[in-house]
């Protein structure tokens, strides 16, 4: 059980970034992170249920299935940002646009879909000893590290932070328990 929380913690250290970017932008507000997170939670919940459901109709090493794809997001967090400072470097666009509600919203569903995602991967690799202990923490790790970084952001030091710094750990995040999930044997 000890593995499964501290999975549940290391895997959901993107939220602080997530929770850093939303704390950066004027238009966010406290209540917007309370509604995705509820989101999140109820979504974590639903991917514990169905990860126990399809589990037995799986016919390769789920641990592979979620090492591979955690890796594949993380590299993918890396690239995606990097492509984009490339092509606002191109459009010589280096104004800071502000967040729309609508972006607020596709950063929570974006948020909540990944928690979901992460919440089967670790139900997957510990099936035979999974427990509701995996959602719950990876809902409240999401929470408490968004709302921790949130209330940072809104102080002055949160703002100089580099933006490719976000990027580039919560990428390796993924990356690494991608490789945890690749290697969990090793380490039962």
């Amino acid at each position: 059980m000890f593995m499964s929380v501290l999975s549940g913690l290391i895997v959901s250290i993107d939220a602080f970034f997530i929770g850093l970017s939303l704390g950066l932008q004027k238009r966010c507000r406290f209540l917007h992170l309370a509604v995705i997170n509820i989101f999140l939670l109820i979504l974590c919940i639903i991917g514990y249920l169905i990860a126990g459901q399809i589990y037995e109709f799986i016919e390769i090493d789920t641990d592979l299935i979620v090492g591979f794809s955690f890796i594949a997001l993380g590299l993918w967090c890396i690239f995606q940002y990097f492509i984009s400072e490339h092509i606002k470097r191109r459009k010589g666009s280096e104004k800071e646009i502000n967040a729309s509600l609508k972006t607020i919203i596709l950063v929570g569903l974006v948020m909540s879909v990944e928690a979901m995602m992460i919440t089967m991967g670790i139900t997957f690799i510990f099936i035979p000893g999974s427990t509701f202990i995996i959602p719950i923490t990876v809902a409240l790790a999401h929470f408490g590290y968004s709302v921790i970084s949130f209330y940072l952001a809104r102080t002055k030091y949160a703002k100089r932070i580099p933006l490719a710094f976000n990027h580039i750990i919560s990428g390796s995040a993924l990356i690494i328990y991608g490789l945890m999930a690749l290697f969990v044997e090793l380490t039962i």
